[in-house]
């Protein structure tokens, strides 16, 4: 099978939350959605947002091992039937924040006085003052806080290594979309089957359709990134853009990022593994175990396989160039999110470096020579056992080879850009050749718009290799789309007054009702004389 996987490179965040922002105008600027984001940017250490979402002590989200089978935190069948209608284990709209705006009215109405007038926040869900105590980056740049260190779910597991002294401080910037698993626990926690994954590209969606607003799927999604409308009684979720992904085009969160730190491309794996690989007994296993998910598009006999099983030609050629699969398999420098949560999710992260530079170059040392490099990430002010707790599930071994050669890369190219001769001794350090440091360094420094974005264009799940497809993915005959065939990719492009905006028209969209009476035609028009 293919999945869509995304890539963020921590080093190059700055926090500038552009990603947020144009993720929020693009998809959830409607009525019911002020609270969601999305994308949303964390300082790490800090609470996240919702606060504390990785306790799943606490949460249930996720999958757990009862008897060497994976079953939902939440538990199962009858107990979320049981709590319909009663759901203690989800947060609330304080654990995410209040969303507010300002009585700007104040400043032109306000009579004449000795004080100057203010703009008095207002609440966004019920119109009332309020005092503004959170919100989904209110602990930016805090992250060497007591007071935030204290709060970090992932923190505590390793506070006993940590020093809590504000002067010992540390902190990077995570960004967070959804996942997008190859195991997702929301989709097995709906009752009523409307989150779903598509064939063709892995992206998990909600059918607005079949959504009761049951919110099991809030309580089932461990990175807490599934949301309810509650002006439509819907749950909505990062789509990963799919009417951009399906027309070829980056994610709008990829497409606006300042620090061009993300990586979009195709990743082919075995879908009878996913299960196995989810299922092993240790957590520091899942991260090998998912990679041993993963095939690679050079090998012919996955090449042809793939294709057998309906993969386009042109899917399986975007996969041998994905920037994605590179980064993840072959230099094994990006690591998934809580892996411990058994969902395999599907966007990784490289871990930050930074740092280890800035803190030699404060002890006098030359902080980019390969030997001082190496020697000093086991202290990293980042501490190895933190980054580990993110990405690892709290094995130290991947995330210290992830950083060792992210410093050979710094190292060997150094020496380039200074004239001096390549030593092979710094890539055999950490089991590379020259030429292939040379190429990540490439990927990640360098990368023009095409080489970090490979993705090919929408085709029907189930599709012959030779078949054309023009029509969106959901469109595929049976399945849950609001479409009729052929329409996707051309509807996505299409002007107004063209054939296929036409059959956008008379269709029912609960995203846009505002939730007061009865939207326009979602009942039949009674007959004259009759009810």
């Amino acid at each position: 099978m293919a999945q869509i996987a995304m890539v963020m490179n921590l080093d190059k965040c700055i926090g500038c939350h552009t990603c947020s922002v144009t993720c929020k105008q693009t998809w959830t600027n409607r009525a019911g959605t002020e609270y969601v984001w999305f994308n949303n940017v964390e300082t790490r250490p800090g609470q996240g947002y919702p606060r504390g979402y990785e306790d799943q002590d606490r949460w249930k989200g996720g999958w757990r091992l009862a008897h060497g089978r994976l079953v939902p935190r939440a538990g199962g069948r009858v107990r979320r039937l049981a709590r319909l209608f009663a759901n203690p284990e989800l947060p609330l709209l304080d654990d995410y924040y209040q969303p507010w705006t300002y009585d700007y009215d104040n400043l032109t109405t306000a009579p004449l006085g000795d004080d100057v007038p203010t703009a008095p926040p207002r609440s966004l869900v019920d119109g009332r003052p309020m005092a503004v105590t959170w919100g989904p980056n209110w602990d930016d740049d805090l992250g060497g806080g007591p007071g935030h260190l204290a709060g970090d779910p992932v923190l505590r597991k390793i506070g006993d290594d940590v020093r809590l002294q504000y002067e010992q401080s540390f902190m990077f910037y995570l960004p967070r979309i959804c996942e997008h698993c190859l195991n997702p626990s929301c989709v097995a926690a709906c009752p009523s089957g409307a989150l779903y994954k598509r064939v063709e590209d892995g992206i998990v969606l909600v059918d607005q359709d079949r959504c009761r607003g049951w919110r099991m799927c809030v309580t089932g999604c461990p990175y807490k990134k599934v949301y309810f409308n509650h002006q439509t009684g819907k749950a909505e979720k990062c789509t990963m853009c799919y009417p951009r992904v399906e027309a070829g085009e980056p994610t709008v969160c990829s497409e606006t990022c300042v620090g061009r730190l993300r990586y979009l491309g195709v990743m082919l794996y075995d879908a009878d593994r996913v299960g196995e690989a989810a299922s092993v007994p240790r957590e520091e296993d899942l991260y090998p175990a998912q990679l041993g998910c993963f095939l690679d598009p050079g090998d012919p006999a996955v090449a042809s396989a793939a294709e057998a099983s309906g993969i386009p030609h042109d899917w399986v050629e975007a996969a041998r160039r994905s920037p994605v699969y590179s980064l993840i398999s072959r230099y094994r420098v990006a690591l998934p999110l809580h892996p411990e949560y058994r969902t395999m999710p599907m966007v990784w992260y490289v871990p930050p470096l930074s740092p280890i530079v800035d803190a030699l170059a404060e002890t006098g040392h030359d902080g980019e020579e390969v030997g001082n490099l190496f020697g000093a990430i086991e202290s990293l002010r980042i501490p190895l056992g933190y980054l580990a707790g993110l990405f690892t599930a709290g094995d130290i071994a991947p995330v210290e080879a992830a950083l060792r050669r992210l410093a050979a890369m710094r190292a060997h190219m150094r020496r380039l850009n200074l004239g001096e001769d390549a030593d092979p001794a710094i890539a055999a350090r950490v089991d590379m050749e020259p030429a292939q440091i040379e190429r990540m360094y490439r990927l990640l420094a360098l990368a023009k718009y095409d080489e970090r974005y490979v993705i090919p264009t929408a085709y029907a799940a189930g599709a012959g290799a030779g078949d054309a497809v023009a029509g969106c993915g959901l469109d595929a005959p049976g399945g849950p789309g609001m479409l009729e065939t052929g329409a996707g990719v051309a509807a996505f492009h299409a002007p107004p007054g063209t054939a296929a905006d036409d059959r956008l028209r008379g269709r029912i969209n609960l995203l846009n009702w505002d939730g007061k009476g009865l939207p326009a035609g979602l009942f039949p028009p009674r007959a004259e004389g009759g009810r």
